[in-house]
């Protein structure tokens, strides 16, 4: 049967509403609050002793095995910052500037990963080590990207990574395991995945990593 016009364009119609339906989750949830100054950033900013890396966060449903959501920690010689498109864990210590986060301290970035982990969802962290200069314009690049809007998370993480020296195999991507899956076929990559049990809340779970660092800070 010769599809028409009118049928074709729906069918895409369709598929488009469908993939946005998919990773819906990029975004959802806990709305970002307005961007913190540079100064703040400035501030914040963490150096960690490890060697420059950029790692990759991949969501996924327990239920359904589908990607949920992707952002990305660059561990440039600088400092380490989480790009974290349309996402929707803040944390009132750690300031943002256009989904990108600062401070990412050993402490922040175990909240950060525990916060997406709960009884649905699974964290798979992929890391790549990349030379200092790679590790910087990636750093640069997602400083200049701008804030992603709501289902983008995977496709704007995928187009930063394609700019970059030793990421050309990647794909642009719209679905979350399938740059999943182009990341692990980069050499020297290693995974490990995060399962936790807690509810299905995230912003339940920030306000208790945030209690439980005010207790630190005053016992």
């Amino acid at each position: 049967m010769k599809m028409t016009d009118r049928t074709g364009r729906g069918l895409r119609a369709c598929i488009a509403l469908l993939a946005l339906l998919t990773v819906a989750a990029c975004g959802a949830g806990q709305m970002s609050g307005p961007n913190a100054t540079p100064e703040q950033a400035a501030a914040a900013a963490y150096r960690s002793p490890l060697p420059p890396s950029i790692t990759l966060y991949t969501m996924i449903n327990n239920r359904t095995d589908g990607g949920a959501h992707t952002s990305m920690m660059i561990n440039a010689p600088s400092q380490r910052v989480v790009f974290d498109p349309a996402g929707s864990v803040r944390f009132q210590s750690v300031p943002e500037i256009n989904d990108v986060l600062y401070g990412i301290t050993p402490d922040v970035e175990k909240a950060y990963e525990s916060a997406h982990a709960r009884s649905t969802y699974r964290v798979r962290i992929q890391q790549k080590q990349v030379p200092p200069e790679v590790a910087e314009r990636a750093l640069r690049l997602v400083q200049a990207n701008g804030a992603v809007s709501a289902a983008a998370c995977t496709s704007a993480t995928s187009g930063i990574l394609r700019q970059l020296p030793g990421f050309e195999t990647i794909p642009s991507v719209l679905f979350p395991t399938k740059l999943m899956e182009a990341f692990d076929k980069l050499p020297g990559v290693t995974s490990r995945e995060l399962r936790e049990n807690d509810e299905d809340d995230k912003d339940l779970a920030v306000k208790r990593i945030e209690l439980d660092w005010q207790k630190t800070k005053n016992p």
